[in-house]
């Protein structure tokens, strides 16, 4: 063998090529099943033969996949033929939200990140602007790191420097994250210096949430920390949700993003509220 040229044979290269596979694989996975959820969303009904010419997947693989998305709560499946579920869990679902505003999400979390200091200890919430912050958090170590999301503690399980303390409790399939009194009991034992929080909408310049589990664990957070930022990007003003949550005014700092309507920023500013403006990448 060649210095410094790995041999196939060896079985940590075999397992790291094992590895690398396997993640792409399922990154591959969750995009399709992404792509799914949009694409009958948008049209209401399909058949299921349709997506798999769609999709260029086997009936079996579409109805793998179809499974998952239904477990979530977003699709309905009868007689051959998938539909939207119509339920306020569809815009809460982790499948649902990763994509929507992705550049809005992705400028919020990188202005988020000036409020990240070495030797912090900061709460996460389960949302997909602040899963945004993931990749930026390397390079602010070292830090401590506590989310209820399965999906951030995934991310974060392998950064060096970092301490990870993932929140147990009751899984919620739907939205990958843990929540309920188990939870919040975890939570109301430590104290972080910042959270980063998002929130599905903004009504008369209170937050709301679809999910009262949501609401419970993420309340739970923000008394638990000394600092409390908002990411919120310029669709939740558009939107409504049930369940309140907390003014705008009881944030130390909001972020959104620059396609946040005007009158909006200058009403936040006029009552003393700190918003900072993150602008978006033109792609």
């Amino acid at each position: 063998m060649a210095a410094g040229k790995p041999d196939d044979n060896d079985p940590a290269v075999a397992v790291a090529a094992d590895d690398l596979l396997s993640d792409s694989r399922q990154a591959r996975q969750l995009a399709r099943r992404q792509s799914i959820a949009q694409t009958v969303m948008a049209e209401g009904s399909m058949r299921i033969e349709d997506l798999t010419a769609r999709f260029g997947v086997s009936l079996m693989t579409a109805h793998r996949d179809l499974d998952e998305l239904v477990s979530r709560g977003l699709l309905r499946k009868a007689r051959g033929v998938v539909s939207a579920a119509p339920t306020s869990l569809i815009e809460s679902s982790d499948v649902y939200r990763a994509n929507r505003q992705a550049a809005e999400k992705e400028a919020i979390a990188e202005a988020a990140m000036q409020f990240v200091e070495p030797g912090q200890a900061l709460f996460f919430d389960d949302s997909t602007t602040v899963q945004q912050m993931a990749r930026h958090l390397p390079m602010k170590v070292p830090l401590t790191c506590i989310t209820n999301s399965l999906t951030l503690m995934n991310e974060l399980k392998g950064v060096r420097d970092l301490t990870l303390l993932g929140l147990g409790g009751q899984y919620f399939n739907w939205c990958n994250a843990f929540m309920g009194r188990m939870t919040t009991s975890e939570i109301s034992r430590l104290r972080a210096d910042t959270l980063f929080i998002s929130m599905a909408a903004v009504t008369d310049d209170i937050v709301f949430h679809q999910s009262p589990e949501m609401i419970e664990t993420k309340r739970a957070m923000f008394n638990a920390s000394a600092r409390r930022i908002l990411l919120i990007d310029h669709t939740k003003f558009e939107r409504r949700a049930l369940h309140g949550f907390a003014a705008l005014s009881e944030f130390d700092t909001v972020i959104v993003d620059d396609h946040t309507p005007g009158e909006h920023v200058s009403r936040l500013r006029d009552k003393g509220i700190h918003v900072v403006v993150a602008p978006v990448r033109q792609r």
